[in-house]
């Protein structure tokens, strides 16, 4: 009697190797540089954060005074100034914050906007828009 044997051959486990081996080269330079990708769209959601927290407080301030926090600051887009509008504190390294024109400061009056830039340590920057309340 023939005894029958079961498993793969060693080319048969050469080749599916090499397609693997050709799968990973193909596959890898998509997923080196995600990094980059990752530091600009978590500055995206900062500053989609500062933006959406700058216009409820303004409403919550207009609605009620003693509801929001009076938002008068002479430098807007500090961390700490921005801080006080936040529930949740902004990171405190990978990243800055500043005023996107120079010399940008809530000031001038009631429902000002000021332009802020959060620039990722690596990635494109972006835009924050916040509403100045007296």
């Amino acid at each position: 009697m023939k005894t029958m044997q079961k498993g793969f051959t060693l080319i048969e486990l050469v080749v599916v190797i090499v397609i693997l081996g050709i799968l990973a080269a193909t596959a890898l330079p998509k997923f080196v540089d995600l990094s980059t990708e990752a530091s600009t769209s978590a500055a995206a959601g900062i500053a989609g954060g500062i933006s959406s927290a700058a216009a409820l407080n303004y409403a919550a301030r207009k609605a009620n005074s003693a509801k929001g926090v009076a938002y008068r600051s002479a430098t807007p887009c500090e961390d700490d100034a921005i801080n006080t509008i936040m529930q949740t504190p902004l990171p405190t390294s990978g990243y800055t914050f500043a005023p996107a024109t120079a010399g940008s400061s809530c000031a001038t009056g009631d429902g000002t906007t000021v332009t802020c830039t959060v620039t990722p340590t690596t990635g494109t920057a972006a835009t924050a828009t916040v509403i100045c309340v007296p």
